[in-house]
């Protein structure tokens, strides 16, 4: 007789996926291994193959579920006033407590086959065509070209993506004044362009 799925199996695989996230992003992907993953998280290393076939597996996991969140988040948002407004803030609100996915998404993402990068590569391109298009909303004809509007893209990304490496919540500007003030350089720059 087949054994039923335990009550608590999504509870466990989240906080295996975030203490893996944790551990892989301190110690470098390439050399964090699946007992360390274990280790780190508190359970056992059978328990972790339990759940996951390989190390690359727990890793595809971790950056799906970690995109997949972002990527439902920004489907929701209602487009209309305010849009790259409230894109920015979902964006940034939702990357609270990921820095370890992050790093990984940096770090780790070319670790995976072609076929499991490919999949995480075109969530990320969705979620930039979803900041583009607001982009091109805001910019009233001065993002035509499709070269500098992935450009002004890519460049709102990387002040959102890398918000971690420079903020502590304890000090300085909070996340939600971070993201009006990265709204408002982004308005008043892409209107002088």
């Amino acid at each position: 007789m087949a054994r039923g799925v335990a009550r608590d199996h999504d509870e466990k695989r989240r906080a295996i996926r975030k203490g893996a996230a944790d551990y892989f992003a301190a110690h470098g992907y390439d050399r964090a291994s699946m007992t360390g993953a274990a280790q780190h998280c508190g359970v056992s290393k059978a328990l972790i193959y339990h759940y996951y076939a390989s190390k690359d597996a727990l890793l595809y996991d971790i950056l799906h579920s970690h995109l997949s969140e972002l990527a439902d988040c920004v489907a929701k948002i209602e487009k209309g006033p305010e849009y790259l407004r409230r894109l920015i803030h979902a964006i940034l609100m939702a990357y609270r407590d990921a820095d370890s996915e992050h790093k990984l998404q940096s770090d780790a993402l070319d670790a995976l086959a072609a076929p499991e990068r490919n999949r995480l590569i075109q969530i990320q391109k969705n979620l930039i065509q979803a900041m583009g298009g607001a982009l091109v909303v805001e910019s009233k004809d001065t993002l035509k070209d499709p070269v500098r509007l992935h450009a002004v893209t890519m460049t709102v990304f990387g002040m959102l993506n890398w918000f971690y490496m420079w903020h502590r919540p304890t000090k300085g500007i909070s996340r939600k004044a971070y993201a009006d003030l990265l709204t408002d350089m982004v308005l008043g720059g892409i209107k002088g362009l």
